[in-house]
Formats: C-alpha cells, structure tokens, sequence
C-alpha cells in the first residue's frame, strides 16, 4: 500500500541532500522539500482541519505549489489545484462543487475569498503557517483515499471534478518512469500548469527518483529556452502548442539544447510539421508522443522515438499502451473493434478515476465494468499502435460522410501561412453540417485574408477529399482561445454557429 507520502519519504531518506527543486534562486534539497511539505500540512491541520477536508490552490507554478501536493494529500488533506484562468464564476462553480475550507493564493481572490473558511496568502501567510506548525506524525491514509480533485478543462462543457486517489497517482508514477525511462540523472523543466494533472503528476516519479526539477511560474518559450540552456535540461513535455512557440523562438534565437535527452508532447493532437520541426529545433533529442487524460492521471500510450517514424504509416501514431494500461477500441455497444475499425477509446488500469466528486451520472456514463470511456474516436493498428482520430463530439457528419477535424488541421497545418487552427462542423441546410476552419495567420490586411483563405482550400484540395475541404476558411490574428493546459476550446468557437440552430441539430452538440 502506497501514497504521495511515500516518494517524499524515500527522497528525504536516500536524497536529502540532492537538489529536488530550483525555483528562480532559491533551491531547496529533498530534506527541505519534506520539510516544508510536512509542515504545511500539520500547520493547516492544526487550523482545525481534517482529513477528506478540501484545500483549494490558486496560484502560479512554484516550489510551494510542490509542497501542497506532496503535503496536503500525504496528510490525508485534498487537494484542489484550481485553473489561474478561470473566470469569477467559473471558480465559484468548483468551489460550490466541492466545497474547500480553506484557499491557498498568490493573488487577490475578490469575491472567492467569502466562499472559504480562511485564504492563506502565497507567500505572507503561507510561510506564517509553516513557522508556527506543531509538527506532529501523518495520519494513516488509505490508497484508495482522494488526494486530488483535478477540474477538468471545459472543452465540451461545464467542468467535473475528477478523483484521483493515491493509487492512481502511484500507478502514473510508476508507467511515466518506464514510458520515459527515467533516472536520478533527469532535469526536469516543470512549465506547464501545475493545475493541470499533466503539470504535476510527472513529480511523483521524478521526486522518487531523486531527480531535479526546475519551476518557471507559468510557460513562456523565450524563458524555458534560456532555462534549458542554463540548467541544462534533459526533459520536458509540453502541449503541441507550447512545443510550436518554442520551436519558432529557437529558430530566432538558437540557444544550446544539447541537454535535452527526450522532448516529449501530449494533452492535444499534433500536427506532422511540428514534429519534423521539432527534430530540428532540438537535434540530438528523443521525441516522443503521449497520449491521456485527467481521468487516466495522465499516460496512457507512450510512442517513443517518433522522429524515426517520419515518412512512414505509423507517424501520427501516439503509441502503444504502458505496461500496467490497457487500450481498447469499442463500438458504442460496447464491443471491441477489430484492428483498424474507428471507436472510441477505452482504457483500465490503476492509474484511472474512481469517478466525478458527486456526480454519480457522469460517473455511470465515463465508467463501465472497470473500463473508462474517453469520449475520443481511435483505431489500433497492427503492433497495438493507437491512432486519435479525433473526439467524438468533434466529428463532424456532413452528408453521411465522417469527417475527423485532426486530418483536416493537419493538413491546414502544412500550409506556411497558418499559425493556428482549429477545424469543426456548422450547421448546413443542405449538407447537416458543414466543414468550418478559423485560421490564425500573420496576414494583416482583409483583403489578403480573402486570398489565403482560398489558397487554403486550393491547398486542401490537393491532398484530401473534396466533401473534407472547409466550405469556409475564417482569418483570423488573434491566438485561438484555450484551456489553461493549452488545448484549443473549439466549442468557445463553435457556440456562436449553433446556438440559434433547430434543437435536432443542437442535441448532438455539448
């Protein structure tokens, strides 16, 4: 039986002296990681908290943000990592949800500070609680405990507390080690949001191993460049669209990223240019594809080596399942696809939820006889090789034929001219749904948005189906909006289009 208490127990006994976390100039070893971690718990526990109590935690990354996970949960506390994102109401819907008593922040919370029976100021209050802490032995906490409640990101609707139980975090732990290979030796650059799962999980592993990780408080390419040259770097795993800025800020301003010993992606899918992009923005680096989900706490498949599958079939590929995982391809009868037939994606383990916090209906409709359901369209290959061929709720049906939006953005992607896009279904007299593009580019003037617009369809038409070629391109300069983890909000773009269509049409739509 193991819990977060474990890898940080470990690490103060066999590393206490390594470096465990660079947080701009302050560096704290394994020992002080414990130290503070333990301190921050018994302080809060003292407040009058107990065990299954909520924490909430709104702040930027930071060696604090560590200590909380490693902390909170290990003392039977859950934790609450809320999205610095969100909007006022959006917060106050989670905290109704769950009910935290207590908020840790690094900023003014305004009105969500009524909601909570105290808010502990980053870093005024927050170091107040760890020098007055009576210190005092953890309690014994249960595998099967809730350690953390990660809301999910909102990109088809409202968001859902997900469990994750000790169990699932220390199963993540253990696949992530082997999918990555990882060792004591690893510098790990911790940028993405530490309130998306993706963010923090990986530090479970790397905590156990006595492995450094360098904190910037929230992603910027420029930073984590000059990051990776001066800490030298050996592994980071950012979204697809964290990867794309950095690859274009290398390509401005070379910086040496011999360090880097793996590169790796998940959270979104990815176009094939960026990839062979990346191969030489960080030559001499392994790339590897990810897939999962806040459910799954995070990895499911792992492909590794990925440049070498450029310019065969199985470069889209986002590899074969973990061992400790298993994949499955369904039939919405829940029957398992033959190799190559699209279904949705289903995957057990130990690393997968227990369910929604009080929500037993998306619970029933997610998981079914151990088996989650993740909502994405994939097929498997020979050689168990898993393809994300989109999610489900973005295939769009346009007179009986599928259309994925993955295909059509990949190959918008290809296009010199596009930055960003995001491909989706309209509604169509005629056809049901219509293929719709919006496009990010660095064209200016409207009338070059006209003429890019049509040399983007004349460019889709060259290398896919005419009935799959957007029936509109919209132009546009602003960055696409997004989820705090860096996934691209398709239904922000796509609500305008249906909010005023016929209720048949709209039924199919989140």
């Amino acid at each position: 039986m193991l819990t977060l208490a474990d890898p940080i127990e470990h690490a103060r006994r066999v590393h206490a002296r390594r470096v465990a976390v660079i947080d701009g100039d302050r560096q704290l070893s394994f020992a002080e990681l414990y130290e503070r971690s333990h301190r921050l718990a018994c302080g809060l526990l003292a407040l009058g908290l107990k065990p299954g109590d909520r924490v909430a935690l709104l702040s930027v990354n930071s060696h604090r943000y560590i200590e909380a996970f490693f902390g909170l949960p290990a003392h039977g506390l859950i934790l609450v990592p809320l999205n610095t994102r969100l909007a006022m109401p959006e917060l106050q819907s989670i905290v109704r949800d769950c009910q935290p008593r207590v908020l840790l922040t690094d900023r003014d919370p305004g009105a969500l500070g009524a909601m909570f029976e105290r808010v502990i100021s980053i870093p005024g209050d927050y170091e107040t609680v760890l020098e007055t802490a009576q210190l005092s032995a953890a309690p014994e906490i249960a595998e099967e405990s809730v350690a953390t409640l990660f809301y999910t990101g909102g990109t088809t609707g409202l968001p859902k507390g997900v469990m994750l139980t000790h169990r699932n975090l220390i199963a993540n732990a253990f696949h992530k080690t082997i999918a990555c290979s990882l060792s004591e030796s690893e510098v790990f650059l911790a940028a993405p949001a530490m309130f998306h799962v993706a963010g923090v999980a990986p530090l479970v592993g790397l905590v156990w191993l006595g492995a450094t990780s360098v904190v910037l408080p929230s992603f910027d390419p420029e930073r984590c460049l000059d990051v990776i040259a001066q800490h030298h770097i050996t592994l980071m795993i950012p979204v697809p669209t964290m990867l794309g800025a950095m690859i274009a800020a290398q390509r401005q301003k070379p910086r040496d990223v011999s360090s880097l010993r793996l590169v790796g992606h998940a959270g979104s899918p990815i176009a094939t240019d960026t990839i062979q992009a990346a191969e030489r923005a960080f030559p001499g680096a392994e790339l590897a594809q990810f897939y999962g989900a806040t459910e799954t706490a995070s990895v499911v498949t792992a492909f590794r080596n990925e440049e070498r599958a450029i310019g065969t079939p199985l470069l889209g590929s986002c590899g074969r399942a973990t061992p400790g995982v298993a994949v499955r391809i369904v039939r919405p009868d829940g029957v398992e696809c033959e190799d190559g037939e699209v279904g949705e994606i289903a995957v057990r383990g130990p690393n997968v939820t227990p369910g929604y916090w009080q929500n037993p209906a998306a619970t029933a409709a997610a998981l079914s006889g151990g088996w989650y359901r993740t909502g994405d369209a994939g097929l498997i290959r020979e050689g168990g090789y898993l393809f994300v061929v989109d999610r489900l709720k973005d295939m769009i049906v346009s007179g009986a034929e599928n259309v994925y939006s993955i295909e059509v953005e990949d190959v918008l992607h290809r296009h010199p001219a596009v930055l960003e896009c995001a491909v989706f279904g309209i509604p169509d007299p005629i056809w049901g749904e219509a293929v719709h593009a919006v496009v990010v580019t660095l064209a200016t003037e409207a009338s070059e948005h006209e003429l890019l617009a049509e040399a983007l369809r004349q460019h889709c038409r060259t290398l896919i189906a005419g009935y799959k070629v957007p029936k509109r391109i919209e132009i546009q300069l602003e960055p696409l909006p997004k989820s705090g983890p860096g996934k691209i909000l398709k239904r922000v773009l796509r609500d305008r289009f249906w909010r005023d269509a016929d209720q048949s049409q709209r039924e199919r739509r989140p």
